[in-house]
């Protein structure tokens, strides 16, 4: 007889336990739109002080709806904290309704005898309206300090909140958005050589100025120590036909990883590519032409996403009036083609045609006696002889 609690136990193991073969869906650090899949946690409350030294970048870098909610409360916020100000001198001068006010009383703010009329009347000092309804009389000196500062604290906020915006707009990663990778890698053979190969476009006319690519392998590695590092990075070359830096950014690219016996990748093989556990992020660093501004694009793939034994479909053509025109609905399409099973069986296979070459050169060359002389000319053949003499 079987208890609940040891049933409710059971369930609860037969939960945690995966199958065998199964495997969890891997988490990404890197999105495929460029964003961090990142969390700090237990950050000491002195280090929050730091966000707020460095305001201009916290502001900057905060979501749209919490910087429409900062122009709303600070505009609003020292509209109605001048307009206490702005009461308290009219109630000190006796100028509130209700107040008893001596004969010839002359009025610090003339119309300004309640609340909402103080708030009123900061409201057009501090935008500069003016009305003509309310207006300060010089009576009262405190007026005249008071309506300095609030008019350089008016301008002071103005000025903060359109750069805070402006910066927003302008923000490199926006730029960073009109660049975009292929949605899978595909390896293959290029030139003789097997390759990964991953393809990337700008979708604006103006160029990124000086680019460069590279990528980084991320992945879980035990050093001889017994430590295990979770995301070791190594650094993974990319290029192009053209090379790695300074790119002629125009029109979309094909960036080509050599698997070789310097590359992470080279011992693994079309069957066991699908069930490894990295990470390959791919970044772009360039200029932007217009603006000046240096921006980076960022994906990631994962081995599910590599497809080994395929290659990109060709995107670029020429119209007849002499265009280029590019036709990005095959941009990520990819077609099966005949590519080696593994990087070191390519290379084995490489090496036994060229030591068969070798080897056949060199059987010509021993079963060849003489000079070749197809043309039948008449030339002087030395033979060298040991002569001995007696």
């Amino acid at each position: 007889m079987v208890s609940p609690s040891s049933s409710r136990m059971f369930q609860v193991l037969q939960g945690h336990i995966q199958p065998a073969g199964h495997r969890s869906r891997k988490t990404r650090l890197v999105s495929k739109d460029g964003r961090c899949n990142i969390e700090f946690g237990n950050i000491e409350y002195s280090n929050h002080v730091a966000y707020l030294v460095d305001f201009w970048t916290t502001f900057v870098e905060i979501r749209w709806r919490f910087v429409l909610l900062l122009f709303v409360a600070s505009f609003t916020g020292s509209w109605f904290l001048f307009s206490l100000l702005w009461y308290w001198i009219a109630k000190s001068n006796g100028d509130l309704t209700g107040q008893d006010r001596a004969a010839g009383h002359v009025r610090c703010v003339d119309n300004v005898d309640g609340l909402t009329t103080a708030f009123l009347y900061s409201l057009e000092t501090q935008t500069t309206i003016g009305y003509g309804g309310r207006a300060p009389t010089g009576h009262c000196a405190g007026t005249v300090a008071l309506l300095v500062v609030q008019s350089l604290i008016g301008v002071f906020i103005n000025c903060f909140m359109c750069g805070v915006i402006l910066a927003k707009i302008s923000l490199p990663k926006n730029r960073a958005k009109t660049v975009t990778f292929s949605d899978t890698a595909v390896v293959c053979l290029k030139k003789g050589r097997l390759c990964l190969l991953i393809r990337v476009a700008n979708l604006r006319k103006t160029l990124l100025i000086g680019s460069q690519i590279y990528g980084k392998l991320l992945r879980t590695t035990t050093t001889p120590d017994g430590d295990t590092v979770i995301l070791d990075q190594v650094d993974i070359d990319f290029m192009v036909d053209a090379g790695k830096d300074n790119l002629f950014f125009v029109c979309p690219m094909t960036l080509y990883h050599v698997i070789d016996r310097s590359s992470p990748f080279y011992e693994l093989s079309a069957d066991s590519l699908p069930h490894q556990d990295f990470e390959l992020v791919v970044f772009l660093d360039g200029t932007a032409e217009s603006t000046s501004s240096c921006c980076q694009v960022r994906t990631s793939y994962v081995p599910q996403e590599i497809q080994w034994g395929f290659s990109f479909l060709p995107i670029i053509s020429r119209t007849k009036t002499g265009k280029y025109r590019v036709d990005f609905s095959n941009f990520s399409r990819s077609v099966r083609v005949t590519a080696p099973h593994c990087a070191r069986c390519f290379e084995t296979d490489a090496d036994q045609r060229n030591h068969d070459g070798l080897d056949g050169e060199n059987h010509d060359q021993q079963q060849k006696s003489g000079i070749d002389n197809f043309g039948f000319q008449v030339i002087d053949i030395h033979d060298c002889m040991d002569i001995t003499k007696v």
